[in-house]
C-alpha cells in the first residue's frame, strides 16, 4: 500500500479552508433560516392545549351596571400527555369571580399576577394528546360597569380556530358606539349596527366572531352606553 507524499497532505489541509470559503453558504443559510424561522414559531406556539372553539358571553343585568354574569364555552384539545389541571383566568373591574362555577374539574387555587387573577383546576383525570375536552365557566361580576364607557374582551394565549365575543345589554340601555380593537396590534374598528341585534325580551346583543384569531393577540369589545 502506497502512503501519501507528507507535503501533499500539508498542502490539501492548506486547501481545505479555501475549499470551505468556496462553497455558496450565503445561499444555503437565506434558504434555511425561514425554515428554521417557521419551525421555531411552531415550537413556540404549541401549549399544553389548542382551542377548537371560544365562545364568551357576558350581561349585564341593570342599567347602572352593577351586577352582570359572564359565560364561557371554550372547546379544547390537549397538545401533551399526562395533564392533570387547568388554568382559568380574568380580570376587569369590581367585584369578579363571584360564585365561579364549572363543569369540569374542581377549583383548587385562586391566586393574582399583575392584573390577571387565576383560577387553577385540578381535573380529577388524566389527559393526553389528542383528548377532547369542553369547559362552561361562569361566574358573577359585581360592580364592574358603572362608567359609561366599558369593555369586555379575550386573550388568546392559545393557538385558537374560532372566537366569539357577546355581550347583552338590558333593555332601557342600550349601547350607541361599539368598537373592537386589537390591543397589541394598536388597531381599533368601528362596528356598524350589524353587530347589533334586539333579542325577543327587548334585550340588547352585540355579538362579534372570527376565525383564527391572532395568537398572543388582545380582542376588546368596547362600548358606550
Amino acid at each position: 500500500m502506497s502512503k501519501e507524499n507528507p507535503d501533499t497532505e500539508q498542502l490539501k489541509l492548506k486547501q481545505w479552508p479555501i475549499n470551505f470559503i468556496g462553497l455558496p453558504w450565503l445561499e444555503v443559510v437565506d434558504k434555511l433560516w425561514p425554515i428554521g424561522q417557521k419551525m421555531l414559531q411552531n415550537f413556540a406556539a404549541k401549549g399544553v392545549y389548542e382551542v377548537l372553539d371560544y365562545e364568551s358571553t357576558l350581561e349585564i343585568k341593570d342599567r347602572s351596571g352593577i351586577q352582570a354574569t359572564f359565560k364561557k364555552r371554550k372547546k379544547i384539545r390537549y397538545m401533551q400527555d399526562d395533564v392533570i389541571a387547568y388554568q382559568d383566568y380574568t380580570w376587569g373591574d369590581g367585584e369578579i369571580l363571584l360564585n365561579y362555577r364549572t363543569n369540569r374539574g374542581k377549583p383548587v387555587d385562586r391566586y393574582k399576577s399583575g392584573y390577571k387573577t387565576y383560577v387553577l383546576l385540578s381535573l380529577r383525570e388524566v389527559k393526553n394528546r389528542g383528548d377532547i375536552d369542553e369547559f362552561n365557566i361562569q361566574w358573577n361580576i359585581r360592580r364592574g360597569f358603572l362608567k359609561e364607557d366599558g369593555f369586555w374582551g379575550a386573550d388568546v394565549s392559545q393557538p385558537m380556530k374560532h372566537l366569539n365575543i357577546n355581550v347583552i345589554f338590558p333593555k332601557t340601555r342600550p349601547p350607541h358606539q361599539l368598537s373592537l380593537e386589537e390591543s397589541n396590534r394598536r388597531r381599533t374598528y368601528s362596528l356598524g349596527k350589524e353587530a347589533l341585534q334586539t333579542l325577543p325580551d327587548g334585550r340588547w346583543l352585540v355579538t362579534w366572531e372570527t376565525n383564527q384569531p391572532r395568537l398572543h393577540e388582545l380582542y376588546v369589545l368596547r362600548w358606550i352606553w
